[in-house]
């Protein structure tokens, strides 16, 4: 059995991968309208499994079946300010027939948990159902009081999940100065040499709608005013654009240490992040903003022109560079086209400095002392948007020591998405040291 070394009277790691099964197996898909199987039954699990143990949680609706979880954990020191952990319960939808194994069945095959949520981000989840339940029984509390948060609707947007929760019950978080979270923490290489990656910061996001309009009629004429062409004009300069870098704090403070790891004096951003492999996909959207098409529709019949046309477009901005990005936009399709943003949210980053980093680097240092570690700003999104409307500063951290030769980056909403077993136990190991630190 492992114990922990601080407390060897239980064993943090105790039911991680169990935890981690189960819940892939509860299918909670988020189609992003509603038409999904909601969070309920997740909830339900999550929350019965932490009043096992004597905790009080809550399930929290934002509409029918789009549940919450809650818990309060108080620590040994009640002069400290409370940390949130939160982790969300819905993942992006899978097909069966596109996987290798059923995406929610959970199977372990060759040392790996597989299934939709293994890595984003139900194996957080069960390591932190793992440590609070071991340190629960054993009656070790964490030194700072904890507010357990497992949420909905991460996956699209957070309007049913974290926002609602800091509209609708911002008591629960009166006293969280600091969070941690998802996507960050997970070890990479450089040069073969281990680099745990602490996500500081994350751009801002903007979903838009472009639109076209032209002249409707016969698809046999000239129609210099087409919509559709206007509209494949827009999109071809925005796919064809190559945004400028740009690195704030978190990306120099990263270069800077590829740099110490490689021996390379190269100033070029992308060249030392090349050295990531195909992590590099992810990382290096951090230090530029990013625009994806990603939807088209126009016309009904191949020989009607239609007098409308439109896409959508996912833009990833920096920090601070939401009103530039915004501009160059607009700059780039043109005035036929109508820029409606339809899902905006902020740009975050805070310093990789303070208690909460010192708690995380040793947590992660004596479980793998040789290992190296630096912040970095993540590409996406996550519910740290809806925490930092109540001044918390937001990190994330779910410690996962991974193989060289494993693509994680490509598992995030991809197919085979899948967990080493082994990291999930040194995740759980990590997490117990931190609460002792943080």
């Amino acid at each position: 059995m492992t114990q922990s070394a601080e407390h060897p009277s239980y064993d943090p790691t105790a039911g991680v991968v169990d935890h981690c099964r189960e819940l892939i197996r509860i299918d909670t898909s988020n189609y992003g309208d509603d038409s999904g199987p909601g969070e309920r039954k997740a909830a339900e699990y999550v929350a019965g499994q932490l009043a096992e143990v004597g905790l009080e949680p809550q399930i929290v609706e934002s509409g029918p079946g789009r549940a919450n979880v809650l818990a309060r954990w108080d620590g040994s020191d009640a002069s400290l300010d409370a940390l949130l952990v939160h982790g969300h319960l819905d993942v992006v939808p899978a097909r069966a027939e596109d996987w290798d194994v059923d995406p929610f069945s959970g199977e372990v095959v060759d040392g790996y948990v597989w299934g939709r949520g293994a890595v984003d981000m139900k194996d957080f989840d069960a390591m932190v159902l793992s440590v609070v339940r071991a340190r629960l029984r054993a009656g070790v509390a964490p030194r700072r009081s904890v507010v357990l948060a497992f949420t909905a609707d991460e996956e699209a947007g957070s309007r049913h999940g974290a926002h609602w929760l800091v509209d609708e019950h911002p008591d629960w978080f009166a006293d969280c100065t600091e969070a941690v979270g998802e996507v960050g923490g997970f070890s990479t290489e450089v040069d073969g040499q281990r680099l745990y990656l602490v996500e500081t910061g994350e751009k801002g996001m903007a979903w838009m709608r472009l639109t076209a309009h032209g002249t409707a009629g016969h698809g046999s004429m000239r129609h210099p005013d087409n919509a559709v062409t206007a509209l494949a004009e827009a999109i071809t300069a925005i796919g064809a654009y190559d945004w400028p870098v740009q690195p704030g704090p978190s990306m120099q403070l990263l270069l800077e240490k590829v740099r110490e790891l490689s021996g390379s004096p190269s100033a070029d951003a992308d060249e030392l992040i090349a050295r990531f492999g195909p992590a590099a996909r992810m990382i290096g959207a951090g230090i530029r903003n990013t625009t994806n098409p990603t939807m088209l529709e126009a016309g009904y019949k191949v020989n009607v022109v239609p007098g409308e046309a439109q896409a959508r477009v996912d833009g990833r901005f920096l920090p601070g560079q939401q009103e530039a990005f915004a501009e160059q936009m607009r700059r780039l399709v043109g005035d036929r086209i109508e820029i409606d943003v339809e899902t905006l949210d902020v740009a975050l980053e805070t310093d990789f400095s303070g208690e909460l980093v010192d708690a995380m680097s040793v947590a992660l240092l004596t479980e793998d002392p040789e290992a190296h570690i630096a912040p970095f700003l993540m590409s996406g999104g996550t519910d740290a948007k809806a925490w930092s409307r109540l001044g918390m500063r937001t990190y994330g951290f779910t410690p996962l020591r991974l193989p060289g030769d494993l693509d994680f980056t490509a598992l995030f909403h991809g197919v085979d998405e899948r967990v080493p077993v082994d990291a999930l136990h040194f995740g759980a190991r990590v997490m117990d040291r931190f609460l002792d630190l943080a």
